[in-house]
């Protein structure tokens, strides 16, 4: 439990306290430290672990001491100076152990992949590779170093291979530890693998609320954003970022609430929410004062997007969108990024993403970026071929999770097949697509379609009465876990809150729902029920 690091963290400090010899008494510090960076409380870990440091004479030891330095500094205060540390770091022990070397290199050939400046440092000339025999564990670690840093140097294709390499090794793991588990998480968000992110983070997270480790679930919660928004699970996506930002909150690290503000501005842009202004403010005072590490440029990048999407306006879109920092973003946002600039009239750059876009579904195979790609190209044809092309996304999008992108490409060849006059053939894609924008309460795009459906000669069904109950997000963790089987202190224990906090929303869910005890919440369906 998070009370159980606390308390470890004491009892190591109050160890090192007693301790005469440095060596011993570095190692007692650095423990201490990493219980309290795995309670959010940096600032204490920080003073720890360099007070360790200066004590630490062996090279073991002195590259743990420097992996925290650094992962306490890419979290709350610079990659670039997170990157050199884990890299000078990495460099320091080489010598007296390749292994922890190329460990310690592959976390700087990660924060590569998403900012290549700030050191001269390369970790493919700082690591070596192991030899065949090596542990599956070893393989691991080189294929992610490798990877990231191809995708980092813009080799996205050889980077892409190395990164599958890695799942592969991974695979053969049965207890992936904190230092693979998160990256392969990366490796996935990189390669827009949803379904190896969601179980990558889904695994962390787990992990970390059994473990009571505050810290990786906060990390967790907040790398599996973007994926819950782009598969369609846009309640997961809510409940994750507003207990991401309760975590965050309540730890004291302010610049780690830059990121769940940033998301939920572009779920409230998404569903046309009335929150969207109040999130926007807090994330940009946020970003403006505090320094946001690794996620400076995915938060940059995230309130830019919801800021295109609550513009409504091409011309104002397409100037968010060309703005865009991370590739990430630029792959993840690409039909937005391609119709803003076709419909502003910046034909040049619509035609140059859409080749991106192409060249990313090339190297990394992905159906859902394939869709895109046949998306944006028929957007910019005509006639016959651009049919074709709207066809090719469909049977692409059969084979991916990203509800919304499909539904946005039916709506897309609907209105393509209803300026064509061929009103009938349109309705289908349109009904299709009015359906999923209902169910993720996307209005804005709702509205549009029930436009070109009244364009096509058929007035679109009336949204029925919503007979869902709206749990809070909070509410609906809770439930979640009791569904699970969790007893309210388990429960609480994970969401590190206090066992009355927990009574007090289950409460409210019993209320909500109708329901008076745990067996009738066993039986209940609460995917949707969320606000």
């Amino acid at each position: 439990s998070r009370g159980g690091h606390e308390a470890a963290g004491a009892a190591w400090e109050r160890a090192a306290e007693l301790t005469a010899d440095a060596a011993a008494k570095a190692r007692r510090l650095h423990e201490a430290a990493e219980s309290a960076w795995l309670t959010a409380d940096t600032v204490r870990a920080d003073r720890l672990n360099t007070a360790a440091l200066a004590l630490a004479r062996e090279p073991l030891l002195r590259a743990d001491i420097a992996l925290l330095r650094a992962r306490i500094e890419w979290n709350t205060g610079s990659l670039q100076a997170g990157r050199h540390l884990v890299l000078e770091g990495a460099k320091e022990v080489a010598e007296a152990d390749p292994v922890r070397a190329r460990e310690l290199a592959m976390f700087g050939a990660a924060l590569g992949s998403f900012d290549h400046s700030g050191t001269g440092l390369n970790p493919l000339e700082i690591a070596t590779e192991p030899g065949p025999a090596a542990p599956a564990r070893q393989k691991c670690f080189w294929h992610l170093l490798a990877g990231f840093h191809h995708v980092g140097t813009g080799d996205l294709a050889r980077g892409a291979a190395l990164l599958r390499a890695a799942y592969a090794d991974g695979a053969s793991l049965e207890n992936a530890d904190q230092d693979l588990l998160p990256n392969l998480g990366i490796a996935a968000v990189l390669l827009g693998d949803d379904q190896a992110a969601l179980e990558y983070h889904g695994l962390l997270l787990s992990r970390a609320r059994a473990g009571g480790a505050l810290m990786m679930a906060l990390y967790a919660l907040t790398r599996r954003h973007i994926t819950d928004v782009v598969t369609g699970n846009w309640a997961a996506a809510r409940a994750g970022a507003s207990e991401a930002l309760q975590l965050a909150n309540g730890s004291g690290q302010a610049g780690l609430t830059a990121f769940p503000l940033a998301a939920l501005t572009l779920l409230d842009a998404l569903q046309s929410e009335g929150s969207y202004t109040r999130h926007l403010g807090a994330a940009e005072d946020v970003a403006a004062k505090q320094p946001l590490g690794s996620m400076h440029s995915l938060v940059h990048d995230v309130l830019l997007w919801a800021k295109a999407v609550e513009s409504g306006e091409p011309e104002a879109a397409f100037h968010q969108l060309a703005r865009f920092a991370h590739p990430v973003m630029r792959h993840t946002a690409a039909v937005d990024r391609v119709e803003a600039a076709f419909r502003s009239g910046h034909r040049e750059e619509a035609a140059a993403w859409t080749a991106e876009t192409q060249d990313y579904a090339a190297a990394t195979g992905n159906a859902w970026a394939a869709a895109a790609a046949a998306h944006c190209q028929a957007l910019l044809t005509e006639g016959e071929e651009a049919e074709r092309l709207y066809l090719a996304a469909l049977e692409h999008h059969a084979s991916s999770p990203r509800s919304f992108d499909r539904a946005r490409t039916q709506l897309a060849y609907g209105e393509y097949l209803r300026r064509a006059r061929r009103r009938v053939d349109a309705r289908s894609h349109l009904s299709a697509a009015l359906e999923t924008f209902r169910e993720l309460g996307a209005r804005r795009w709702e509205e549009r379609t029930q436009q070109e459906m009244r364009a096509s000669g058929k007035t679109a069904r009336k949204r029925e009465p919503s007979a869902v109950v709206v749990l809070t997000p909070q509410e609906r963790q809770v439930a979640a876990l009791i569904q699970q089987g969790l007893s309210n202190r388990d429960a609480a224990a994970q969401l590190f809150l206090s066992p009355r906090t927990v009574d007090f929303h289950l409460r409210n869910v019993y209320a909500k729902l109708g329901i008076s005890n745990r067996g009738e919440l066993m039986r209940r369906q609460l995917d949707r029920a969320t606000a």
